[in-house]
């Protein structure tokens, strides 16, 4: 379970994130949805521990991301929406690098490898540098690395983009199995589709403020619109513009 607080982060005068609390629940997949420059990836963050808030709290599981910020962080796995790091280290030593740091056994962490990396069709690319992956197999092998260490909450930054039909598709069901299993799902997207067959819950942020947080029906009374998450989303981002 990811606990938001009151959150918030400002850059000089601007406020990126506004006072934002929610709780993302386990056993739920919950969208994270909002314009560009919302403040998604800067909650995201925060909630990883990646950035501090100016103020309030983010608790993982019962612990708090600051004042124990390693064993907040054992318990994530998190895929940014840039992969671009370590770009020198061979796709099997990246791998590996994050298995040493949440202590995977060398046997599970052998036969996870092996089904993740099939699944996802990278076997034959394993012993490549990530600088010579498109980006899209940056994404499958960040992915493949969160899911050898099995964590308990899974945070995930635009996680479809450069996916191909047949990996995003492969994503979608491990999110469902993850959540499914009891864990906690958190990812932001702007594919508004997707996220209405995937998700049980959506939060929707707009200009640093939490403009709602709950099921689709939920939403859809709240705004009084029968319609898709789409025209839902359209309609509440856009409420104070018209």
């Amino acid at each position: 379970m990811i606990q938001i607080q009151n959150i918030t982060k400002s850059y000089g005068d601007f406020k990126a994130v506004d006072d934002v609390s929610f709780d993302v629940p386990s056993g739920r997949i919950v969208g994270f949805l909002g314009p560009n420059g919302a403040g998604k990836t800067t909650t995201i963050k925060i909630v990883t521990g990646v950035l501090n808030a100016d103020s309030g709290n983010v608790l993982i599981n019962g612990v708090n991301n600051r004042a124990n910020p390693v064993e907040a962080k054992k318990q994530i796995g998190y895929i940014p929406d840039n992969n671009d790091v370590f770009l020198r280290l061979k796709g099997i030593e990246y791998i590996n690098f994050i298995a040493d740091m949440y202590g995977v056994d060398p046997q599970v962490r052998k036969e996870r490898i092996q089904r993740y990396s099939h699944l996802f069709e990278m076997e034959n690319n394993l012993n490549d540098k990530i600088v010579s992956y498109s980006h899209g197999m940056r994404q499958k092998i960040a992915s493949i690395a969160v899911l050898v260490t099995d964590p308990a909450v899974w945070i995930l930054d635009e996680p479809m983009t450069g996916l191909d039909p047949n990996s995003f598709a492969k994503l979608k069901k491990l999110m469902r199995e993850q959540a499914d299993m009891g864990k906690t799902v958190f990812f932001s997207t702007h594919v508004l589709d997707v996220a209405e067959k995937i998700c049980d819950d959506v939060a929707i942020i707009k200009g640093g403020k939490l403009q709602f947080y709950g099921t689709l029906e939920q939403l859809r009374e709240d705004v009084g619109n029968g319609g898709s998450l789409e025209e839902l989303f359209l309609e509440l981002t856009e409420a104070d513009e018209n």
